[in-house]
Protein backbone atom coordinates (compact mmCIF):
# COMPACT_ATOMS: atom_id res chain seq x y z
CA UNK A 1 0.00 0.00 0.00
CA UNK A 2 1.13 3.44 -1.11
CA UNK A 3 1.38 5.84 1.97
CA UNK A 4 0.03 8.60 -0.29
CA UNK A 5 -3.14 6.68 0.00
CA UNK A 6 -3.17 6.01 3.71
CA UNK A 7 -5.59 7.23 6.56
CA UNK A 8 -4.68 10.12 8.43
CA UNK A 9 -3.55 8.23 11.81
CA UNK A 10 -1.45 5.60 9.89
CA UNK A 11 0.27 8.60 8.03
CA UNK A 12 1.16 10.01 11.41
CA UNK A 13 2.41 7.21 12.93
CA UNK A 14 4.50 6.07 10.00
CA UNK A 15 5.90 9.91 10.52
CA UNK A 16 6.53 9.58 13.96
CA UNK A 17 8.82 6.58 12.88
CA UNK A 18 10.42 8.17 10.44
CA UNK A 19 11.60 10.75 13.11
CA UNK A 20 12.50 7.78 15.36
CA UNK A 21 14.51 6.66 12.41
CA UNK A 22 16.53 10.07 12.11
CA UNK A 23 18.62 9.61 14.95
CA UNK A 24 19.44 6.26 14.01
CA UNK A 25 23.14 7.40 12.54
CA UNK A 26 23.93 9.26 15.43
CA UNK A 27 23.22 6.26 17.72
CA UNK A 28 25.48 4.33 15.32
CA UNK A 29 28.28 6.59 15.33
CA UNK A 30 28.15 7.91 19.26
CA UNK A 31 26.62 5.49 21.31
CA UNK A 32 30.06 3.70 22.11
CA UNK A 33 31.94 6.72 22.13
CA UNK A 34 32.39 6.76 26.31
CA UNK A 35 33.69 3.44 25.19
CA UNK A 36 36.39 4.10 23.08
CA UNK A 37 39.10 3.72 26.34
CA UNK A 38 37.99 1.32 27.72
CA UNK A 39 37.69 -0.96 24.37
CA UNK A 40 41.02 -0.13 23.30
CA UNK A 41 42.10 -1.76 26.57
CA UNK A 42 39.69 -4.75 26.77
CA UNK A 43 40.53 -5.34 23.13
CA UNK A 44 44.44 -4.75 23.97
CA UNK A 45 44.86 -2.52 20.91
CA UNK A 46 45.96 1.22 19.86
CA UNK A 47 43.61 4.33 20.67
CA UNK A 48 44.12 4.48 16.62
CA UNK A 49 42.43 1.01 15.68
CA UNK A 50 39.56 1.99 18.25
CA UNK A 51 38.78 5.24 16.46
CA UNK A 52 39.69 3.22 12.95
CA UNK A 53 36.18 1.68 13.70
CA UNK A 54 34.34 5.16 13.33
CA UNK A 55 36.11 6.12 10.45
CA UNK A 56 35.23 2.62 8.84
CA UNK A 57 31.79 3.26 9.69
CA UNK A 58 31.69 7.08 7.94
CA UNK A 59 33.53 6.01 4.68
CA UNK A 60 30.89 2.93 4.47
CA UNK A 61 28.14 5.20 5.24
CA UNK A 62 28.95 8.23 2.64
CA UNK A 63 30.53 5.93 -0.23
CA UNK A 64 26.94 3.54 0.12
CA UNK A 65 24.84 6.40 -0.89
CA UNK A 66 26.51 7.49 -3.51
CA UNK A 67 24.52 4.39 -5.23
CA UNK A 68 21.68 3.95 -2.46
CA UNK A 69 19.86 7.43 -3.56
CA UNK A 70 19.39 5.59 -7.38
CA UNK A 71 18.66 2.49 -5.74
CA UNK A 72 16.33 3.98 -3.78
CA UNK A 73 14.38 5.55 -6.64
CA UNK A 74 14.27 3.15 -9.10
CA UNK A 75 12.87 0.26 -6.47
CA UNK A 76 11.70 2.02 -3.78
CA UNK A 77 12.58 2.83 -0.20
CA UNK A 78 10.04 0.25 1.92
CA UNK A 79 12.09 -3.09 0.56
CA UNK A 80 15.45 -2.01 0.69
CA UNK A 81 15.10 -0.48 4.66
CA UNK A 82 13.55 -3.75 5.83
CA UNK A 83 16.39 -5.40 4.85
CA UNK A 84 18.70 -3.01 6.32
CA UNK A 85 17.20 -2.88 9.55
CA UNK A 86 17.53 -6.77 10.00
CA UNK A 87 21.27 -6.24 8.54
CA UNK A 88 21.58 -4.04 11.50
CA UNK A 89 19.79 -5.95 14.24
CA UNK A 90 21.83 -8.82 13.27
CA UNK A 91 25.22 -7.51 12.73
CA UNK A 92 25.00 -5.24 16.26
CA UNK A 93 24.68 -8.24 17.83
CA UNK A 94 27.53 -10.06 15.67
CA UNK A 95 30.08 -7.15 17.46
CA UNK A 96 29.24 -8.44 20.73
CA UNK A 97 30.62 -11.96 19.95
CA UNK A 98 34.08 -11.03 18.90
CA UNK A 99 37.33 -9.81 20.60
CA UNK A 100 38.53 -8.75 17.26
CA UNK A 101 39.15 -5.47 16.51
CA UNK A 102 39.79 -6.08 12.54
CA UNK A 103 36.53 -8.39 12.47
CA UNK A 104 34.33 -5.22 14.18
CA UNK A 105 35.87 -2.66 11.91
CA UNK A 106 34.38 -4.84 8.97
CA UNK A 107 31.07 -5.28 10.52
CA UNK A 108 31.20 -1.31 11.53
CA UNK A 109 31.58 -0.82 7.43
CA UNK A 110 28.14 -3.46 7.29
CA UNK A 111 26.71 -1.25 9.16
CA UNK A 112 27.44 1.24 7.48
CA UNK A 113 25.67 0.55 4.44
CA UNK A 114 22.49 -0.72 6.20
CA UNK A 115 22.31 2.86 7.79
CA UNK A 116 22.65 4.71 4.95
CA UNK A 117 19.82 2.84 2.71
CA UNK A 118 17.62 3.62 5.73
CA UNK A 119 19.19 6.72 6.06
CA UNK A 120 18.30 7.90 2.20
CA UNK A 121 14.98 6.46 2.06
CA UNK A 122 13.88 8.09 5.48
CA UNK A 123 15.57 11.61 3.79
CA UNK A 124 13.51 11.05 1.12
CA UNK A 125 10.31 10.64 2.70
CA UNK A 126 9.32 14.50 3.26
CA UNK A 127 10.19 15.31 -0.16
CA UNK A 128 8.15 12.03 -1.56
CA UNK A 129 4.87 12.55 0.71
CA UNK A 130 4.85 16.23 1.29
CA UNK A 131 4.09 19.48 -1.17
CA UNK A 132 7.04 22.31 -1.23
CA UNK A 133 5.58 24.40 2.15
CA UNK A 134 4.88 21.15 4.57
CA UNK A 135 8.39 19.76 2.89
CA UNK A 136 10.51 22.68 3.89
CA UNK A 137 8.29 22.76 7.41
CA UNK A 138 9.58 19.22 8.48
CA UNK A 139 13.29 19.69 6.71
CA UNK A 140 13.48 22.52 8.81
CA UNK A 141 13.17 20.06 11.66
CA UNK A 142 15.35 17.48 10.38
CA UNK A 143 18.82 18.59 11.86
CA UNK A 144 16.87 19.20 15.05
CA UNK A 145 15.57 15.81 15.12
CA UNK A 146 18.56 14.31 14.09
CA UNK A 147 21.14 15.74 16.60
CA UNK A 148 18.93 13.69 19.41
CA UNK A 149 21.07 10.99 18.55
CA UNK A 150 24.86 12.97 19.13
CA UNK A 151 22.91 14.57 22.80
CA UNK A 152 20.93 11.40 23.96
CA UNK A 153 23.57 8.36 22.20
CA UNK A 154 26.44 9.05 24.28
CA UNK A 155 25.06 9.94 27.33
CA UNK A 156 23.40 6.71 27.45
CA UNK A 157 26.22 5.27 26.17
CA UNK A 158 28.41 6.35 29.54
CA UNK A 159 26.43 4.80 31.92
CA UNK A 160 25.74 1.67 29.80
CA UNK A 161 29.30 1.21 30.12
CA UNK A 162 29.80 2.10 33.51
CA UNK A 163 27.25 -0.66 34.14
CA UNK A 164 27.11 -2.88 31.56
CA UNK A 165 30.54 -3.04 29.48
CA UNK A 166 31.12 -1.68 25.86
CA UNK A 167 29.00 -4.98 24.54
CA UNK A 168 25.95 -3.59 26.23
CA UNK A 169 26.13 -0.35 23.68
CA UNK A 170 25.50 -2.93 20.45
CA UNK A 171 22.79 -5.08 21.97
CA UNK A 172 21.13 -1.51 22.82
CA UNK A 173 21.28 -0.56 18.75
CA UNK A 174 20.21 -4.50 18.32
CA UNK A 175 17.29 -3.72 20.44
CA UNK A 176 16.42 -0.31 18.84
CA UNK A 177 16.79 -2.03 15.22
CA UNK A 178 14.62 -4.53 16.40
CA UNK A 179 11.65 -1.92 17.41
CA UNK A 180 12.34 0.40 14.48
CA UNK A 181 11.96 -2.71 12.27
CA UNK A 182 8.95 -4.00 14.21
CA UNK A 183 6.73 -0.57 13.81
CA UNK A 184 7.88 -0.10 9.71
CA UNK A 185 6.59 -3.31 9.16
CA UNK A 186 3.28 -2.84 10.70
CA UNK A 187 2.81 0.76 9.96
CA UNK A 188 4.89 2.08 7.83
CA UNK A 189 4.67 1.66 3.47
CA UNK A 190 5.73 2.76 0.12
CA UNK A 191 6.09 6.42 -0.08
CA UNK A 192 8.14 7.06 -3.86
CA UNK A 193 6.22 8.92 -6.16
CA UNK A 194 7.50 7.69 -9.72
CA UNK A 195 9.86 4.79 -9.83
CA UNK A 196 12.49 5.56 -12.10
CA UNK A 197 14.36 2.41 -13.49
CA UNK A 198 18.05 2.38 -12.77
CA UNK A 199 20.34 3.32 -15.36
CA UNK A 200 23.80 3.53 -14.93
CA UNK A 201 24.73 6.19 -17.80
CA UNK A 202 21.63 8.00 -16.60
CA UNK A 203 22.44 8.04 -13.07
CA UNK A 204 26.53 8.92 -13.98
CA UNK A 205 25.02 12.59 -15.91
CA UNK A 206 22.46 13.15 -13.23
CA UNK A 207 25.33 12.94 -10.58
CA UNK A 208 28.02 15.31 -13.25
CA UNK A 209 25.13 17.74 -13.69
CA UNK A 210 24.39 18.09 -9.60
CA UNK A 211 28.27 17.95 -9.02
CA UNK A 212 28.70 20.86 -11.47
CA UNK A 213 26.38 23.07 -9.59
CA UNK A 214 28.78 25.25 -7.44
CA UNK A 215 26.29 25.99 -5.07
CA UNK A 216 25.03 22.79 -4.15
CA UNK A 217 28.97 21.35 -4.08
CA UNK A 218 30.25 24.11 -1.49
CA UNK A 219 26.78 23.58 0.81
CA UNK A 220 28.34 19.83 0.81
CA UNK A 221 31.71 20.70 1.40
CA UNK A 222 30.32 23.31 4.35
CA UNK A 223 27.87 20.07 5.54
CA UNK A 224 31.52 17.99 5.93
CA UNK A 225 33.52 20.40 7.67
CA UNK A 226 31.22 21.97 10.00
CA UNK A 227 30.36 18.12 11.41
CA UNK A 228 33.52 17.50 11.29
CA UNK A 229 34.39 20.52 13.93
CA UNK A 230 32.06 18.03 16.34
CA UNK A 231 34.37 14.79 15.59
CA UNK A 232 37.14 16.61 17.09
CA UNK A 233 35.62 15.89 20.34
CA UNK A 234 33.91 12.68 19.56
CA UNK A 235 37.32 11.39 18.47
CA UNK A 236 39.86 12.95 20.79
CA UNK A 237 37.29 13.80 23.78
CA UNK A 238 36.55 10.27 25.60
CA UNK A 239 40.83 9.94 25.50
CA UNK A 240 41.76 13.65 26.74
CA UNK A 241 38.71 13.24 29.42
CA UNK A 242 39.26 9.62 30.69
CA UNK A 243 43.03 10.00 30.48
CA UNK A 244 44.31 13.07 31.24
CA UNK A 245 41.63 14.25 33.64
CA UNK A 246 40.72 11.14 35.14
CA UNK A 247 37.53 11.06 34.90
CA UNK A 248 34.83 7.98 33.99
CA UNK A 249 33.03 6.90 31.05
CA UNK A 250 29.65 8.76 32.59
CA UNK A 251 31.58 12.41 32.98
CA UNK A 252 32.42 11.41 28.95
CA UNK A 253 28.64 10.75 28.69
CA UNK A 254 27.28 14.25 30.28
CA UNK A 255 30.45 15.79 28.19
CA UNK A 256 29.07 14.90 24.93
CA UNK A 257 25.31 15.25 26.32
CA UNK A 258 26.29 18.91 26.86
CA UNK A 259 27.86 19.32 23.34
CA UNK A 260 24.82 17.56 21.66
CA UNK A 261 22.61 20.30 23.49
CA UNK A 262 25.36 22.92 21.57
CA UNK A 263 24.32 21.44 18.03
CA UNK A 264 20.79 21.27 18.34
CA UNK A 265 20.73 25.07 19.64
CA UNK A 266 22.33 25.66 16.54
CA UNK A 267 19.68 24.26 15.07
CA UNK A 268 17.47 25.87 16.85
CA UNK A 269 18.84 29.31 16.17
CA UNK A 270 18.96 28.49 12.78
CA UNK A 271 15.48 28.14 12.50
CA UNK A 272 14.68 30.84 14.68
CA UNK A 273 16.48 33.38 12.21
CA UNK A 274 15.26 32.01 9.70
CA UNK A 275 13.73 35.40 8.41
CA UNK A 276 17.12 37.08 8.83
CA UNK A 277 19.27 37.65 5.38
CA UNK A 278 21.17 34.43 4.85
CA UNK A 279 24.40 35.77 3.62
CA UNK A 280 24.90 38.16 7.05
CA UNK A 281 24.17 35.20 9.31
CA UNK A 282 26.16 32.73 7.79
CA UNK A 283 29.31 35.44 7.34
CA UNK A 284 29.17 36.62 10.73
CA UNK A 285 28.80 33.25 12.55
CA UNK A 286 31.36 31.40 10.98
CA UNK A 287 33.60 35.00 11.58
CA UNK A 288 32.04 34.30 15.42
CA UNK A 289 33.54 30.47 15.47
CA UNK A 290 37.12 31.98 14.40
CA UNK A 291 37.02 34.49 17.08
CA UNK A 292 36.22 31.92 19.73
CA UNK A 293 38.65 29.40 18.51
CA UNK A 294 40.89 32.12 18.79
CA UNK A 295 40.68 32.73 22.38
CA UNK A 296 40.26 29.09 23.34
CA UNK A 297 43.39 28.56 21.71
CA UNK A 298 44.87 31.84 23.90
CA UNK A 299 43.30 30.60 26.95
CA UNK A 300 43.88 26.93 26.65
CA UNK A 301 48.30 27.72 27.54
CA UNK A 302 47.52 28.39 30.69
CA UNK A 303 44.36 27.03 31.55
CA UNK A 304 44.46 23.07 31.10
CA UNK A 305 40.57 22.19 32.76
CA UNK A 306 37.62 20.42 31.81
CA UNK A 307 35.05 22.98 32.33
CA UNK A 308 36.90 25.61 30.05
CA UNK A 309 37.52 22.78 27.46
CA UNK A 310 33.77 21.93 27.10
CA UNK A 311 32.32 25.67 27.68
CA UNK A 312 34.45 26.71 24.68
CA UNK A 313 33.50 23.44 23.00
CA UNK A 314 29.70 24.02 23.61
CA UNK A 315 30.43 27.71 21.67
CA UNK A 316 32.13 26.13 18.85
CA UNK A 317 29.09 23.32 18.62
CA UNK A 318 26.43 26.23 18.50
CA UNK A 319 27.83 27.90 15.71
CA UNK A 320 29.02 24.84 13.64
CA UNK A 321 25.39 23.24 14.25
CA UNK A 322 24.00 26.82 13.18
CA UNK A 323 25.83 26.44 9.89
CA UNK A 324 24.81 23.07 8.99
CA UNK A 325 21.40 23.32 9.35
CA UNK A 326 21.22 25.82 7.10
CA UNK A 327 22.77 24.82 4.48
CA UNK A 328 21.06 21.00 4.70
CA UNK A 329 17.65 22.52 4.72
CA UNK A 330 19.34 24.54 1.16
CA UNK A 331 20.65 21.26 -0.19
CA UNK A 332 17.80 19.67 0.13
CA UNK A 333 15.25 21.39 -2.14
CA UNK A 334 18.39 21.91 -5.13
CA UNK A 335 16.86 19.00 -7.21
CA UNK A 336 13.52 18.05 -6.16
CA UNK A 337 12.70 15.86 -8.89
CA UNK A 338 15.68 13.47 -8.00
CA UNK A 339 15.88 13.37 -4.20
CA UNK A 340 16.94 9.96 -3.24
CA UNK A 341 19.46 10.46 -5.46
CA UNK A 342 20.69 14.02 -4.58
CA UNK A 343 20.23 13.05 -0.91
CA UNK A 344 22.64 10.29 -1.62
CA UNK A 345 25.08 12.77 -2.78
CA UNK A 346 24.91 14.73 -0.77
CA UNK A 347 24.89 12.10 2.32
CA UNK A 348 27.65 10.28 0.72
CA UNK A 349 29.84 13.50 0.26
CA UNK A 350 29.21 14.60 3.77
CA UNK A 351 30.58 11.74 5.12
CA UNK A 352 33.28 11.09 2.81
CA UNK A 353 34.52 14.32 3.71
CA UNK A 354 33.56 13.47 7.68
CA UNK A 355 35.33 10.28 7.41
CA UNK A 356 38.59 12.24 6.13
CA UNK A 357 38.58 14.90 8.81
CA UNK A 358 38.21 12.16 11.54
CA UNK A 359 41.11 10.35 9.95
CA UNK A 360 42.84 13.82 10.05
CA UNK A 361 42.04 14.21 13.53
CA UNK A 362 43.29 10.79 14.56
CA UNK A 363 46.67 11.04 12.76
CA UNK A 364 47.66 14.76 13.84
CA UNK A 365 49.55 13.28 16.69
CA UNK A 366 48.65 13.42 20.32
CA UNK A 367 45.82 14.93 21.70
CA UNK A 368 46.36 15.20 25.60
CA UNK A 369 45.57 18.52 26.62
CA UNK A 370 42.75 21.46 26.52
CA UNK A 371 45.78 23.08 24.20
CA UNK A 372 45.85 20.22 21.96
CA UNK A 373 41.76 20.21 21.62
CA UNK A 374 41.29 23.84 20.87
CA UNK A 375 44.74 23.54 18.08
CA UNK A 376 42.52 20.80 16.35
CA UNK A 377 39.06 22.67 16.21
CA UNK A 378 40.62 25.64 14.40
CA UNK A 379 42.33 22.71 11.88
CA UNK A 380 38.95 21.77 11.01
CA UNK A 381 37.04 25.31 11.28
CA UNK A 382 39.83 28.18 9.31
CA UNK A 383 39.73 25.92 5.89
CA UNK A 384 35.40 25.40 7.12
CA UNK A 385 35.32 29.51 7.17
CA UNK A 386 37.29 29.76 3.60
CA UNK A 387 34.95 27.60 2.23
CA UNK A 388 32.15 29.53 3.28
CA UNK A 389 33.35 32.79 2.15
CA UNK A 390 33.74 31.26 -1.60
CA UNK A 391 29.66 30.02 -0.89
CA UNK A 392 28.67 33.45 0.24
CA UNK A 393 30.79 35.19 -2.89
CA UNK A 394 28.97 32.59 -5.03
CA UNK A 395 25.59 33.00 -3.83
CA UNK A 396 25.90 36.84 -4.29
CA UNK A 397 26.89 36.80 -7.47
CA UNK A 398 23.93 34.62 -8.31
CA UNK A 399 21.48 36.62 -6.68
CA UNK A 400 22.46 39.54 -8.47
CA UNK A 401 22.86 37.72 -12.23
CA UNK A 402 19.19 36.12 -11.16
CA UNK A 403 18.23 40.50 -10.34
CA UNK A 404 19.23 41.49 -13.68
CA UNK A 405 17.64 39.11 -15.59
CA UNK A 406 14.43 39.63 -14.32
CA UNK A 407 14.91 43.34 -15.23
CA UNK A 408 15.73 42.73 -18.30
CA UNK A 409 12.65 40.39 -18.49
CA UNK A 410 10.40 43.68 -17.47
CA UNK A 411 12.11 45.99 -20.22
Amino acid sequence: MHLRDASPQRKKIATILTFMSIPLSGFMTDIYLPSFPSMARNLNVSEQSIQLTLTCFFLSYGFSQLFVGPVADSVGRRKPMLISLVVLLLSSLAVTFTSEVLVISLLRIVQGIATAFIVVAKRAYFVDLYDDKERKHYLSFFTIVWSCGPIIAPFLGGFLEESLGWQSNFYFLAIYAAVLLVGEFIFSGETIRNYKKFNLRKTSLLYLAMLKNPGFILGILILGFAYSVVMVFNIAGPFVVEQHFEYTPVVIGYCTLILGFAWMIGGILSKRFTPVDFHKKIGRVSLIQLVIIAIFITLAFNLDHLTVLIAFAFLIHICSGFLFTNYFTQNMIFFPGNAGIAGGLMGGLLYIITSMGSYAISASGAINTTLDMALRYMMIALPLAVIVFFSLRYFRKSDLRKRESALKVQE
